[in-house]
């Protein structure tokens, strides 16, 4: 299949900048995904949709706030985006203005208060097999960690919110249950949980169960071929604890329905799962899945409006057939629903 068959009009205007104003305030679209079927609603209203007896899988983990400014030798600013420790002290990074900070260059990054928190220099270019030719190590004079991007890093908001981040984002782009930092984005299908609404499930039986996929900036990524069968999809790691992959098999066992919250909650589940069964496990996944994959262990899908042409869009294609998807989307804009990171959720059953 091409890309060019994962497309829809979508107006500017629809693209949301900020979070609702309350969790669980967003619009719900439910979709069948047997018949094309579907009706509008709110999210508060979520557990209204789920079957007794479901299980929940939702993603833990927690955005990193890895957009840092340095200071240059020549006084010039520039934005760094680290996306992972490569070894003690040295770090992978998207740098800003990337032709001109070459292997050599120092940089330091100063906290809020303006006092110099550490220093740094670019040690060589990396070559980025996802497609990224903007990434070089960065060594620091220190050990960095956590506290790091907590004092002197600001929330990496997708490129198509149009503002800089603020203090609200420090939470609104993370789930409330938001655990295992490594993130360079939110899974952004669990923006929309609130306590209330896990009280709601609780109530149903419906049970919870946690697993973690580390997203990466690959998932902004353009499908730059035309054919899906060219495209070659980033790498992420995911961990299924022993506990979840259990109660993941028992309930596929007992013909209870698995609902996979967001596409990276699917595509842990089906790489974990690819065999029909679930296995425990810390690994990583370029699973790029298209129409006519079998899904093997996701029942359900409760995700956000995706992106035209994108891989995002693909993956819920495959799950809910790809004209019931874009008869969805379409709805949406004439709805005037609320797109992507910040924007309204779908639920498909």
């Amino acid at each position: 299949m091409k890309i060019s068959q994962f497309t829809f009009d979508l107006p500017a205007e629809l693209i949301a900048q900020t979070p609702a104003d309350r969790r669980g305030n967003d619009r719900l679209l439910v979709i069948d995904r047997r018949t094309g079927e579907f009706c509008d609603s709110m999210f508060y209203n979520f557990a209204d949709f789920v079957e007794p007896g479901s299980l929940l899988v939702i993603n833990d983990t927690k955005v990193r706030k890895a957009r840092v400014f340095g200071i240059s030798e020549t006084g010039g600013k520039v934005e760094f985006l680290f996306t992972g420790e490569q070894q003690p002290s040295v770090w992978q990074a998207m740098v800003s203005r990337s032709k001109k900070q070459k292997p050599g260059k120092s940089y330091v990054f100063y906290s809020p208060d303006g006092k110099e928190y550490c220093r740094a220099q670019i040690v060589a270019d990396v070559d980025d097999s996802d497609g990224g030719s903007n990434l070089k190590s960065v060594k620091f004079d220190r050990p960095v960690g956590e506290d790091f991007f907590t004092v002197c890093g600001h929330v990496p908001l997708p490129p198509y919110i149009k503002r800089e981040d603020d203090f609200n984002d420090d939470k609104r782009y993370q789930t409330i249950y938001a655990d295992k930092c490594g993130s360079m984005a939110s899974p952004t299908a669990g923006l929309h949980f609130t306590e209330e609404i896990f009280t709601e499930l609780s109530e149903k039986n419906v049970e919870i169960v946690r697993v973690t996929l580390e997203v990466g900036m690959g998932t902004f990524l353009p499908v730059r071929t035309e054919n899906l069968e060219d495209h070659v999809m980033h790498t992420e790691t995911y961990r299924v604890s022993a506990d979840a992959a259990e109660r993941i098999n028992r309930t596929k066992k007992e013909g209870r329905k698995i609902v996979a919250t967001g596409t990276t909650s699917i595509r842990t589940l089906e790489s974990a799962g690819k065999s029909g069964t679930v296995i425990a496990q810390d690994s990583s996944t370029n699973l790029f899945i298209t129409p006519g994959f079998d899904f093997k262990i996701a029942d359900q899908l409760l995700t956000n409006f995706h992106t035209p042409e994108s891989t995002l869009l693909v993956l819920v294609s495959a799950f809910a057939g790809r004209e019931h998807v874009l008869d969805a989307y379409r709805h949406a804009v004439e709805q005037k629903y609320r797109f992507f990171s910040y924007g309204d959720a779908c639920f498909f059953v």
